[in-house]
């Protein structure tokens, strides 16, 4: 099952408090918006692809936790994009002085900021065609750097802000590069 998508724009616009307000009270269902400003309802992951998030996220907040560069932030998370749109990575992370330029209240609600690294974790459900283009979209909203995990093809595609996407085969770690100083993510826990 992909997302779907539900267009509400001829019947009603939402604003961005009344978005918010359907997610707080529906949490049984994931939401993304789009920059057209079309709902989409996210199918949950199954066991494989939730165990390997979390073991991503894992060294993420690891990793964080001895630096202390930034703020991390798993897929329950809905940033705010400059284009409009409401996506929610499996992995985010935000430069901490970027962070602390957020209101209280953009913190607690949907940050209207674009993260500086995502990560997006292939599932079963998802079509690589919209994913690819949603990770354009993160780089495209001033995302600096993002990783697109294909467990089953063993395959990672590195978006970089400026630069054309890169296409690894059967690598064993991702390197976090000057966005993420220091940061190795062994991809032997995605390739079993």
């Amino acid at each position: 099952m992909t997302a779907i998508a539900i267009n509400l724009n001829p019947i009603i616009q939402l604003t961005d408090n009344q978005f918010y307000q359907l997610c707080r009270e529906n949490p049984e269902i994931k939401f993304e918006r789009n920059a057209r400003g079309e709902l989409l309802i996210m199918p949950p992951t199954g066991g494989e692809t939730g165990n390997l998030n979390i073991e991503i996220a894992a060294d993420f907040v690891i990793w964080n936790r001895q630096t202390q560069l930034g703020i991390c932030f798993d897929s329950s998370t809905c940033f705010k994009l400059p284009n409009g749109a409401n996506r929610s990575p499996d992995v985010a992370w935000i430069r901490k002085e970027r962070w602390d330029t957020l209101t209280p209240e953009e913190q607690e609600k949907f940050p209207p900021i674009a993260p500086d690294f995502v990560l997006e974790l292939m599932s079963p459900s998802d079509s690589l065609k919209e994913t690819q283009e949603k990770m354009q979209e993160y780089i495209d909203n001033g995302v600096k750097l993002g990783w697109l995990i294909n467990s089953k093809l063993r395959q990672v595609e590195i978006y970089r802000l400026g630069q054309p996407v890169e296409i690894l085969e059967h690598s064993k770690e991702l390197l976090g590069e000057d966005i993420l100083p220091g940061f190795t993510l062994n991809l032997a826990i995605i390739w079993r």
